[in-house]
């Protein structure tokens, strides 16, 4: 799935473009008065006032010479303040006078995305904003196609997006980028990533659980490993949801999109780092072979976890997967997964649950999410409430009764699995937007992928 912003944001060399005059908010009144008595009486017509976010189209001497108002609250842009421009503007050229673009080149070129899958689009895109800012072009396009390739898949409907179609996505990126793919299933995933096999066992032929990884980069470059939860579906398993909360679960592989998404920017960027993609790829299905509350599963790393919830499947696929990334000594890594109701709980949908085990990672993380308008909130591994995954006849369990805590249990647990001395942290992401925003449909989101890029470009993009 690709989308291809690059016909929307241009270098401006004078071209012949409509103008975008951005006032903001405290010298609107002033900016009005200035305006010749035509478009004033448009201003008044349209009831246009000092308010931040209005827009008017406004007449010029001749009947094809208008302009475009956008009123502000302050600059510099923001990444959504052009978003709803390019979402309703007519098709053409435009610039921005009284304002750089900047950081709404991304909202710019990502407005005007749209999932085509099942459903064509209203409009195509079609307006394209000229920039004096040509070096932030490559970066607000790289972020588009990010967003565009969570969002697309995300929104996929589980019929169309099985564990085979993940790797599918995996393998077509490491041909463009000329990454090695590798793909574990069948026997060799019983044996050496029981977890993984015992969730999406009882899934259709066609559909069988894998884990998919991906190498790229200098093996003398750090390595980093970037992992992503791909529950392609989940009923709950034999604990099944009700059709309430298995209504969206085809964006239960919301993580896998955002850290094929990170991939991408990485490699496209020629990131400095030996990068591991690592994505358990399975569909939490209901059939005679499932597997049962109170099975005592195996890991990879030797632990035995007695399985208290079989809708608490996520944390056992990433915990052999997490122990797969440690064996090849990562100096850091970062999962991304749409684990847990309590995060949304605490949280809502815009904040991702942020997890990690190193304060300065932790704080790195929080600066690059507010510098690029991409906020994350860091919970706590609090050390207290570990022995809440204490069992009776096993290691551990994967959830505790009682739901106290949920999103940090979870994360305790991912916690058991991460090998000594590597940077982690986890982002519990919901993945999804509820209500439309300017620029953000409704439907599949890119949450902390931003974040995790700007983290990533600072750690190693001076190496």
């Amino acid at each position: 799935m690709t989308y291809d912003p690059s016909p929307l944001l241009q270098p401006d060399r004078g071209q012949t473009a409509r103008t975008i005059h951005i006032v903001a908010k405290d010298a609107f009144d002033g900016w009005r008065a200035a305006q010749p008595p035509r478009v004033r009486a448009t201003l008044d017509a349209a009831r246009i006032a000092a308010k931040a976010g209005a827009s008017a189209i406004l007449p010029g001497t001749e009947a094809e010479d208008w302009s475009v108002l956008l009123c502000v609250g302050k600059t510099p842009l923001g990444t959504w303040h052009l978003a709803k421009l390019a979402e309703t503007l007519p098709d053409g050229t435009y610039r921005l006078d009284g304002a750089a673009a900047g950081a709404a080149l991304l909202g710019w070129a990502i407005a005007q995305h749209s999932f085509t899958r099942y459903k064509q689009p209203d409009r195509t895109p079609g307006r394209v904003l000229l920039t004096s800012e040509p070096a932030r072009i490559a970066d607000a396009l790289a972020l588009a196609r990010a967003t565009a390739t969570v969002r697309d898949l995300v929104n996929t409907a589980a019929a169309d997006l099985g564990p085979a179609e993940l790797e599918a996505e995996a393998a077509a990126l490491a041909v463009t980028r000329g990454a090695q793919i590798t793909v574990t299933k069948g026997a060799a995933l019983a044996s050496g990533y029981p977890m993984i096999h015992a969730v999406g066992q009882a899934a259709a032929t066609g559909r069988e659980p894998r884990l998919i990884e991906l190498e790229w980069g200098n093996p003398a470059h750090p390595r980093i490993a970037v992992i992503g939860k791909g529950v392609c579906f989940d009923s709950g398993g034999l604990d099944i949801k009700p059709s309430s909360g298995m209504r969206l679960m085809k964006k239960d592989m919301g993580g896998a999109a955002h850290a094929l998404a990170l991939a991408d920017l990485i490699m496209t960027a020629h990131l400095p780092v030996r990068l591991h993609l690592l994505i358990p790829a399975v569909e939490n299905a209901i059939a005679g072979n499932a597997f049962r509350p109170g099975d005592v599963l195996v890991t990879r790393a030797g632990l035995t976890v007695e399985n208290t919830n079989t809708d608490a499947e996520g944390r056992l696929i990433l915990g052999d997967t997490l122990t797969r990334a440690g064996e090849t000594g990562p100096e850091l890594i970062l999962d991304f997964a749409t684990l847990t109701g309590a995060a949304r709980v605490a949280l809502g949908p815009d904040l991702p649950a942020t997890f990690a085990n190193d304060d300065a990672l932790a704080e790195a993380l929080l600066a690059a999410g507010a510098a690029n308008e991409d906020p994350l909130w860091r919970m706590p591994l609090w050390d207290g409430y570990d022995e809440m995954l204490t069992s009776d006849i096993a290691d551990l369990v994967n959830a505790p009764d009682g739901g106290f805590a949920g999103a940090v249990t979870a994360a305790l647990f991912l916690r058991r699995f991460v090998p000594e001395g590597a940077l982690w942290a986890h982002l519990d992401t919901f993945a999804w937007r509820p209500g439309a925003k300017p620029g953000r449909p409704k439907g599949g989101e890119a949450l902390g992928l931003r974040a995790a890029w700007g983290m990533l470009k600072a750690r190693y993009g001076a190496r």
